[in-house]
This record gives C-alpha cells, structure tokens and sequence, in this order.
C-alpha cells in the first residue's frame, strides 16, 4: 500500500500538466477564436489535434500508473526474493550444518569401525600368537612327558639292574660269609682235633720214651699211620670235590650274574650306545684278579711244599687261599673304586676351580660393560639433551620471529636473531675448545707429568682459568639470552592459550572478531534452540531457588510432623506444582489423542476386516471368523451347517500349517470321502474347501430349482 501512495505522482504530474494545457490555451484564446472563425476547416483540424493530444496524454499517463504498478509489484517481489534467499540460504546454512554433522558422525563411525577393525585385527593376532604358543607349550609338553617317561624307564631299569646286583652281592657276601663261618669252625675243630692228637702224642712218646720199641708198637704206629694216610686222602678227595664245585658254583653264579649284567647292558647299548668302558673295567678288573689268584697260588704252592701233610690240612689251605683271592680282589676293586672316585673328585675340583675364576671374570667383565654402558648411555643422554635444547631453543627462536613478523615487528626481528646467532656461535666455538682441553687434561692424567713439563702446565692452567672466565661470562650472557626467551616463550603461551580458548569459541561458532558485527534473523534455529534452553534453564533455576526457598523456611520451622496436615500446594514449591500440572496436562492431552487414534484405527481395522471378510465371501463362497487362540472357522455361503475349524501347527520359521480339529454338522454327502482323499492324502486344505464349496453349490443349486418347480 506504500509503495502505491508513493507511486501516484505521475498522476498528478499528468494532471498538473493537463491543467496547464488549457491555461495556455485560455490564454490565446482569442487569437484561435480569431483564426477558427476564419477557416472552420482549422479549427477541426484543431479540435482533432487536441483530442489526439489529450487521448496520448491519457494513454500516457496509464501507462505511467501501470509502470509504477510493476514498478511497485517488482519491488514486493524483490523483497519476496530476499526474504526467499535468505530463507534459501538458512536452510543452506542448516544444511550445512546438518552435512557437517553427518560428516562427522560418518568419520566417527568410520573411525570407530577401524579402531573397532584394529582392535579385532590385535584380538585375532593375539589370539593366533597365544594358540602358537600354546601349540608349542603342548608339544614342550609331551616332549618332556616323553623325556620324563624314559628317563622314568632307564632310572626304574638302572634302579632296577642295580637292586638285582645289589641282591646278588648280597646273597653272595652272605654264602661267602656263611662259607667262611664253616670253613673257620672246620679249622677250628680240626685245629683242635689236631693239638688233641698232638698233645695225646706227646703224651704218649713221653709215656713210652723209656720203652724199647717193640713189633707191637710198631704194628700199632704203622696201624694208625695207615688209618691217618686213609683219613688223609679222603679229607683231601672230600676238599678236592669242595673246592670243585664251590669253583663251578662260583663260576655259575658269576655266569648267571655275568649274564643279567650283559643283558642289561645290552637293553643299555640298545636304548642308548654305552657301557664299552664298564665292560673294560671289568676285563681289568677280571684280569687283576687272574692275576693275583696266579699270584696267589705259587706263593701258597711254594709256601706249602716244605709243609708236612700232617701239620696243614688240604682244604684248609683251598679254604685260605679262597678266601685271600676274595680278599685281593675286594681289596682291588677298592683300591680302584678309591683311584676312581679321587679321580672324579679331582676333576670336580678343577671344574669348580675353573667354574669359580669365569664367574668372577664374568661379574669383572660384566661390570666393565655396565659401567662403559653407563658411561655411553649418559654421554648420549647429554648429547641428546644438548642437541634438544639448541633445537628447541631454535624452534622458540624462529617461532617468536614469525610471530613477531606477523604481528608487524620488523625492525626489532632484523635486530634481534643477530646477536643470538654470535652467541651460539661463540659457545659453539668454546663447547669445542673445552673439548680439545678436556682431552688434552686425559692425556695428560694418562701421562706421567715431568718436572720438566710444569711450566707448560701452568700456562695451560692460565689459559684454563682464562678459558673459564670466558665461558662464565658466555653463560651469563646465555642465562640473560634465556631469561629473555623464557619472557618470550610466556608471551607465546599466552598468545597459544588465547588461540586455544579463540579456536574452541571459533568452532563451536560463538567467536565475533573485533570491528564485526553479525546480523541474524529474527527467527532462526539457533536462536529457537538457545531461547527453549534458557527458558528450560529458567525454569529450573525457578525451580531450584523455589525449593530451596521452601527447604530454608521448613529447616527455619523445624516441624516435621506440621507437614501432615499441610496440602500439596505448601509442601511443593508453586513453580515445581506449575511445571508438574502442565506435564501432566500435556501428557493427558496426548492420551487423549493417543485414544482417538486408538480408537480410529480400531474403526478402521473393523471396517477394513468386514470389507476382507466380504471380499473373501464373495470371491471363495466362504466365511471366515478369527477366535483369539488362533483357530479359524471356516463357514460354506451356500451351506451354513457345513462349519470347519482349523488350527495353527508348526512354528513360524517353516511356514504356517493348518489342521483340522472340528467340523459342524452339514456338508456333502460324501464329506468323509473328501476328508480323507483331501486331508489324509493329499493334505491340502484348500482343495478341501474348493471342493467343499462345489458340493454345497451344486447342492444349494439343486435345492433352489425344486423350489421352483411347484411355482
């Protein structure tokens, strides 16, 4: 309507004109009257000139009006078309946000996915890891069952070898010890048998020394000598046998002993190549005794020739020389079981010797290589931490010369950089020269100092305490240099704080740089968002000093029991009682929307169901009625009596399958027949229903024509 008042000056600019026409006119009136009077055909001409003048001047001035129309109607549509643009670009800009939002939630799900892929990937590996190291734990394991079991085997067969061996010791220690007992109780009662004969032959030459010999007496003694000479010689066949076969028991037990030791010695050399040397040391040993039994009899053979047969029995002396060569042979074997065991003992030393001198120079060297670790290790760290000082140092340095420079400070970063670099420079040059010393103050330390070197010692000592001085006071221009860059590098923390909290404000999109103003509309989602955020957290600030108030007065009171009595409006808060009622109202409202629906949708499934039922009647012939349990009564159109009842069977995976359970009381004639060729057989229900539905078609159909026919 403005935009039309403003546009309603051509109008009046038409008529201002066309009221100045006929004032210019009236003024030479007179002159035209003049000439219209002389030549009527003028004044026509006239006349249609002015009609042609003023219907131009008309046309003229609606298409004016018309032009300030469009003129007024582009105005409201290039208004329309800003309002449209900037609603284009809201919904642009929320687009975009939404985009981002869904970029980003597309990126955390893809990371999230990966993080989730890596971790399953480690999981797997890990997995993999743990079942190859369990694999190969179960076959360390059955490798040292195995192990184990034949260790078990050879130390039960050895364990074994050695208790049979033992046994055998044993019962030959004690048959030989049991030998031994009888062969010292024979000596013994032939020893005194034998000072019996002597001391009654003592006896009887003294008696009979101052006799003469007579035949009788020689009878007698030659007598008795024959009986001795006969005693004699069955004693020695009797101690021949003896020895004879104490020898062949002797040599079979050392057969039978001799045989289970081969035998075992052979599972031994079956299972594992040894024994050659216990086989020797028993040769050796076999040998030793051959040797000393050789021994032992020509001593006792030279020994016992001068002997009288009467004086040493025979067997006692078998019986003496057995028991030397066990002696000897027992007393071998000692001999070099004790040569043996020092041997092995000796030998144990030596090793544990030896053991002993690598364990020390082991913990010697291992000293050495910890402490020239330690050395290596603390050399590097310095190195590293110098090196990580001058490159951050760098890094601070170049860091705050770009800053500097993009804040505008030129002059100062020309002038600055330059002296830092000289000092660099010049500890650098000093770092090196204190190196060349401190290798010059090694070697010197490493060589003995002569007198003759002391002056060049105190000059280097000057020239130490010079170097000193210098690097003094290089560290203290450093420390002022660093105090001045640690100023710098606050100034860059604040600068990066700043930049922090800017970035934080920037994204979240809060951020309004100085010298801008931001314009937005009236109505916006941001704006929707944060006024349903104050008004909420309005609210709840309401609310919290409303209960806070009421709890401050209740605490003030002191009177619990008062409240029972109290209503609800003065124990809860009135903005809490407010909020609460509204909830309330708004959520009966929805139930209350909530129900029509219900019930519209109810009206409709009803409405939709009868239609189903109709339509299904109307195609198949059919009525269908649903009960709560599932089941399904199925009516024939043409015949209600014939009534079947259906029921669900099998689960919902494989398909649903219907059973017959009931049926009414109409139907065909041949309804059994059909139920069981349909249903029993065939199992198909809806050829039972189709043919069902024939019959009572055909039936309702011959009914229907014997009605008509009395008509």
């Amino acid at each position: 309507m403005d935009n039309r008042d403003k546009f309603t000056t051509p109008v009046g600019s038409t008529s201002r004109l066309l009221s100045s026409i006929p004032r210019s006119s009236a003024v030479k009136r007179d002159s035209l009257a003049a000439e219209l009077e002389r030549d009527p055909q003028l004044s026509t001409a006239k006349r249609q000139q002015r009609t042609q003048a003023f219907s131009t001047h008309m046309s003229q001035a609606s298409l004016e009006r018309q032009l300030a129309a469009a003129q007024a109607a582009k105005l409201e549509l290039e208004s329309k078309v800003r309002e449209k643009e900037l609603v284009i670009e809201r919904l642009e800009g929320d687009r975009r946000w939404l985009a981002e939002r869904e970029q980003e939630e597309r990126e955390e799900k893809e990371r999230e996915r990966a993080e989730h892929l890596e971790d399953k990937r480690k999981a797997d590996n890990e997995i993999r890891s743990l079942r190859t190291s369990l694999q190969t734990l179960r076959e360390q394991y059955v490798d040292l069952e195995q192990e184990n079991s034949s260790i078990a085997r050879t130390s039960s067969q050895t364990i074994a070898t050695q208790k049979s061996q033992i046994s055998t010791l044993t019962r030959q220690v004690s048959l030989l010890e049991h030998e031994l007992s009888e062969f010292k109780q024979l000596a013994e009662e032939r020893a005194h048998a034998f000072a019996n004969l002597q001391s009654e032959f003592d006896q009887l030459s003294a008696s009979q020394s101052s006799f003469t010999q007579s035949s009788a007496q020689d009878e007698d003694w030659t007598i008795i000598r024959e009986q001795l000479q006969k005693q004699a010689k069955h004693t020695s066949r009797l101690e021949a046998a003896n020895a004879k076969m104490a020898a062949e028991l002797k040599t079979l037990r050392e057969r039978q002993t001799s045989v289970e030791v081969l035998k075992e010695q052979k599972r031994n050399l079956e299972r594992k190549v040894r024994g050659a040397d216990e086989l020797r040391e028993k040769v050796v040993k076999l040998e030793a005794e051959l040797e000393a039994a050789r021994k032992e009899r020509e001593e006792w053979a030279s020994s016992a020739e001068p002997a009288t047969p009467s004086k040493t029995p025979v067997s006692v002396t078998q019986n003496l020389s057995a028991l030397r060569l066990a002696h000897a042979r027992l007393l071998e074997e000692h001999g070099s079981n004790v040569a043996l065991l020092r041997h092995r003992e000796k030998e144990l030393e030596e090793s544990q010797a030896r053991e002993a001198v690598a364990q020390e120079t082991i913990k010697e060297l291992r000293a050495e290589v910890r402490s020239l670790k330690d050395r290596a290790t603390r050399s590097e760290h310095k190195a590293s931490l110098a090196q990580r000082e001058i490159s951050f140092l760098q890094a601070m340095v170049a860091s705050f010369n770009a800053e500097e420079a993009a804040h505008g400070e030129v002059k100062e970063e020309d002038d600055g950089p330059q002296p830092m670099q000289e000092l660099e420079a010049l500890v650098k040059e000093y770092k090196a020269t204190v190196e060349n010393l401190e290798k010059q103050l090694d070697q010197v330390r490493a060589n003995p100092v002569v007198t003759e070197d002391k002056e060049a010692k105190k000059q280097l000592l000057g020239e130490i305490e010079q170097l000193r001085g210098a690097k003094a006071e290089i560290e203290k221009q450093l420390k002022e240099a660093e105090a001045e860059m640690e100023k710098h590098l606050e100034k860059i923390e604040e600068l990066e704080q700043t930049l922090f909290e800017l970035r934080g404000e920037i994204g979240a999109g809060r951020h309004i740089p100085p010298g801008t103003r931001v314009l937005c509309l009236r109505d916006n989602p941001a704006q929707q968002w944060e006024d349903l955020s104050r008004a909420a957290m309005d609210r709840l600030k309401s609310e919290n000093e409303a209960l806070l108030k009421r709890l401050k007065e209740l605490e003030e009171s002191g009177a619990r029991g008062s409240g029972e009595g109290a209503s609800a409006e003065e124990l809860v808060p009135r903005q809490s009682y407010e909020v609460v009622m509204k909830e309330k109202m708004k959520l009966e409202e929805e139930l209350k929307h909530k129900e029509k629906r219900f019930l519209r949708l109810q009206q409709v499934f009803a409405a939709k169901s009868a239609e189903f039922r109709e339509a299904i009647a109307c195609i198949l012939g059919v009525k269908f009625a649903f009960y709560p349990n599932g089941q399904v009564r199925v009516t024939s159109q043409f015949d209600l009596n014939a009534a079947f009842v259906f029921q669900p069977t099998g689960s919902s995976g494989e398909g649903m399958k219907m059973q017959l359970v009931a049926q009414g009381d109409g139907g065909p004639e041949d309804l059994p027949q059909l139920m069981r060729y349909w249903v029993e057989q065939e199992q198909c229900i809806p050829g039972f229903l189709a043919s069902i539905t024939l019959e009572c078609y055909e039936k309702s159909k011959m009914e229907r024509e014997r009605g008509h026919l009395p008509q």
